[in-house]
């Protein structure tokens, strides 16, 4: 049986609820996409940190 995923903020726990897709314009290629996954308390605080830089491209429910 898989383990199940885990929120990617810092000492977070939680079952991940979301993807948060992202890029790094200055280090990526427009079509690389990289994801943080979220749970239901973080997706708006790590959107929030995305977003301010930039970075912020989608979030979608985790599959």
């Amino acid at each position: 049986m898989a383990e199940p995923l885990v929120c990617s903020a810092k000492g977070c726990t939680a079952e991940a609820e979301h993807q948060i897709v992202w890029n790094n314009p200055k280090l990526h290629t427009p079509d690389r996409r990289k994801i943080w996954l979220a749970c239901a308390d973080h997706e708006q605080s790590l959107r929030s940190f995305l977003d301010a830089r930039g970075f912020y491209r989608e979030t979608v429910p985790l599959a």
